[in-house]
């Protein structure tokens, strides 16, 4: 009993003081049985089979939040790729589409759905092109609909043609969203090895693997590990590890909890625990502070990704002790415009989008969240993208891209995105071009680690 009382009073303080929270329960749903010849036969599948289904995730998960007294933040569906059931449909009537997600979400009351999607690491369906080329009006014109297109592969190499068409469609969303900041870009991501259980936006579906419906959790807490690495101000680098290791295990035993208890009342399966460290805009909540306390005077400099490694180590290793279903992304996430303290180490000049970028070796997703300057051509977000892409493909790991060209903001401004998307300040890109790369087109091959067979 004496244990049980400690751990509810650790809980207590980890919420109330230390910024403990639930990021996400995530419902995924498959809408691979709503395809239809006729589309608004599809459109009223679609909207009938997310409601049914969903329309009791916010009210339960609230209920949840207030008997245990641990933060829910969002609450969030993830679908089948779009582009798996538009069949002939055109651009026009997939953007339709989007508007009934939207109006689906709304009416479940959830934060954001996730889906409006495909997968082309190797090539491009009909269905696939419409779904892309319909990405720009459908974000701007819708509010909690998250697209996300899959262009590379350990196994299959880079798609350098849609990698290509995404610096236009990035482009093309900046320009119709210029008047809010070019928002809509923070709703689309870019994947390497995308995973099928995602529960984190803008990069959730429900991919071809999983159930008829399932629901995942991700958690959050790097407050927690923060004041815990606090309390061990003289320890070595192994003992900062074990510190991380035994704080991401209480985290996620209490995710995981919450979690099921949600999917019990839903009464559907649980899904996953995904692990991941989500920094918010709040005090203390923040993926390079926790970096600064193993010892860093300024996120970036000289030291930080050998830092990031050990803490994205120790996240997994505690982690995975506390739940028999781990994974999503897993690790941790480091958005600029979600953390202050990255923000803080752009303004100080010792983060540059080159260290965010190699520090995406050793972390779970990749550039998130990034302001870039409004200028930047098509074919430089292209490049970028291409990049990120690269480093997932060789390291067999999950990397994205999530870039906000900010349409006539320049280098050193802050952009306001509000809520949970916070603010960034802008970043220039090189000068130099990479068109020619770009436009040459066609597949990077596999790369021999493809091979295991």
């Amino acid at each position: 009993m004496a244990i049980a009382y400690n751990e509810i009073q650790e809980t207590i303080r980890m919420v109330q003081m230390e910024s403990l929270d639930i990021r996400t329960v995530t419902m995924g749903i498959s809408l691979r049985n709503c395809a239809d010849s006729d589309f608004n036969k599809l459109k009223e599948n679609v909207y009938q089979k997310i409601t049914s289904y969903a329309g009791q995730l916010k009210p339960v998960a609230e209920q949840v939040e207030k008997e245990y007294g641990i933060p829910i933040v969002n609450k969030r569906i993830a679908i089948t790729p779009i582009a798996e059931i538009i069949g002939d449909a055109t651009v026009e009537q997939t953007i339709e589409l989007a508007k009934v997600l939207d109006q689906a979400a709304n009416f479940t009351g959830i934060d954001f759905i996730g889906g409006y999607s495909a997968l082309v690491h190797k090539g491009f369906t009909k269905a696939d092109l419409t779904l892309i080329n319909a990405i720009p009006e459908a974000l701007a014109t819708t509010d909690r609909v998250c697209s996300s297109v899959s262009i590379g592969t350990t196994r299959t190499g880079i798609n350098m043609d849609a990698v290509g068409k995404l610096g236009e469609i990035i482009k093309q969303t900046a320009e119709l969203t210029k008047d809010r900041n070019s928002i809509g870009c923070a709703k689309f991501v870019a994947f390497c090895n995308p995973v099928e259980d995602n529960p984190f936006m803008a990069g959730a579906f429900h991919g071809t693997g999983e159930g008829e419906v399932v629901l995942s959790v991700g958690v959050s807490g790097p407050g927690v590990v923060l004041h815990a690495l606090k309390r061990y101000p003289d320890a070595d680098l192994g003992e900062v590890a074990d510190v991380i290791k035994k704080t991401a295990f209480k985290i996620t035993r209490a995710g995981e909890l919450l979690g099921r208890v949600v999917a019990e009342r839903l009464n559907v399966p649980f899904g996953i625990m995904d692990l991941s460290l989500a920094p918010t805009n709040a005090m203390n909540d923040s993926v390079a502070e926790i970096l600064e306390e193993i010892g860093l005077e300024s996120v970036g400099t000289h030291g930080t990704i050998a830092a990031l490694a050990l803490m994205n180590d120790a996240v997994k290793k505690g982690g995975a002790m506390a739940s028999s279903y781990v994974g999503g992304l897993s690790g941790a996430f480091i958005p600029v415009s979600e953390d202050n303290g990255m923000i803080r180490g752009i303004e100080d000049g010792s983060l540059t989008l080159d260290k965010l970028e190699a520090m995406t070796c050793v972390c779970s997703v990749g550039l998130d969240m990034i302001a870039l300057s409004g200028e930047a051509s098509a074919e430089t977000l292209a490049a970028i993208i291409a990049d990120e892409a690269a480093i997932g493909m060789i390291n067999k790991k999950t990397t994205a891209v999530r870039i906000i060209p900010v349409i006539g903001r320049e280098e050193g401004e802050i952009v306001e995105f509000g809520g949970l998307l916070g603010r960034a300040p802008v970043i220039g890109v090189k000068p130099f071009s990479s068109a020619k790369m770009i436009k040459r087109g066609g597949r990077i091959p596999a790369p021999l680690q493809a091979l295991i067979n």
